[in-house]
């Protein structure tokens, strides 16, 4: 697949996770367009502990996990670490030229992972659960013996993971940059109702190919999407763990400005709401910051995990 064809996808699909507004139609790849050939461990072994391996080498360790299994790749280093978390419609694949310029920068072991049914992953059947990813991260780094000192950096989907799990694991946290995330306060009622509404052409796009992944993401996400999301807009953030909120120019709704000014007004509120949170703008950036703007991700993570020595 041609780089262009993956930017497009990877900006409809991190969109449609969300089941929020977004120009283009679906399409799909097969899997092993976003596995072996771009993810970060192509050439690791098929297991691997954090402690084994060179620096700057990333190894794959599937972790079994409640009836499935799950791809963790692990590039080690010394002192804390960095948990990477793809945004909705991508695997591991996504952070693959941001990881060594990470360990180059800060020294510290670096984690990525590929959420169930993406990448190396088995796919769980049934609707999307949040509750669901977020044990299957904290089995992976528990199989991996990650239990403290750890950055969590998500990209807009995973930022509803990364939400529910410094819910349940606040002491495993030291700090958290959420890379233009979906945050709790968007989802009001009236959003909720506005989102799901759009998305259906794509939804219904999706299941004419149920088994491509990323359809297989959307229909899945599209099952729960208005439950879970109610219930997400009341859940908040703990005041112990220091946050760096990104916020992109261009948000995932570029074309519509109701629901630009939203996603931003919700970062912004999310950013006010308690202690130790910082909010930045990734000027000239589209949804997928860590495209656009890799040096700006770099940067703050830089600044989080200097702030936990």
């Amino acid at each position: 697949m041609s780089r262009t064809h993956r930017r497009s996808l990877s900006r409809s699909l991190s969109v449609l996770a969300l089941l929020a507004l977004t120009a283009g139609a679906v399409t799909a790849c097969s899997d092993s367009d976003s596995t072996a050939e771009d993810s970060p461990s192509s050439s690791a072994g098929s297991s691997a502990s954090p402690g084994t391996g060179r620096a700057g080498e990333a190894k794959l360790h599937m972790v079994d996990y409640d009836g499935h299994r799950l791809a963790f790749y692990v590039t080690q280093g010394k002192g804390p670490t960095i948990v990477l978390d793809a945004g909705g419609g991508e695997d591991s694949s996504q952070w693959h030229d941001l990881i060594p310029k990470i360990q180059e920068a800060t020294g510290a072991t670096v984690v990525t992972y590929d959420r169930a049914g993406m990448g190396k992953s088995d796919a769980v059947p049934g609707a999307w659960s949040v509750e669901s990813a977020v044990s299957d991260l904290k089995a992976g780094l528990d199989e991996l013996g990650v239990t403290e000192n750890v950055t969590l950096v998500s990209h807009s989907q995973a930022g509803e993971v990364a939400t529910y799990f410094a819910k349940e694991n606040p002491k495993m946290l030291s700090g958290a940059v959420l890379v233009d995330a979906s945050l709790p306060p968007l989802y009001t009622d009236e959003e909720i109702t506005r989102l799901a509404a759009a998305a259906q052409p794509q939804v219904d796009a999706a299941k004419k190919d149920p088994d491509k992944p990323q359809n297989r993401q959307l229909i899945s996400t599209a099952e729960s999407y208005v439950p879970m999301h109610k219930a997400y807009h009341k859940v908040s953030w703990p005041n112990s763990v220091p946050a760096t909120v990104i916020v992109s120019e261009k948000t995932p709704f570029d074309g519509s400005p109701e629901d630009v000014q939203r996603w931003k007004d919700a970062a912004r509120t999310f950013a006010a709401d308690g202690p130790n949170r910082t909010l930045v703008t990734a000027d000239n950036s589209s949804h997928d910051i860590p495209r656009d703007r890799p040096d700006l991700i770099l940067k703050e993570i830089e600044t989080r995990v200097a702030t936990q020595r």
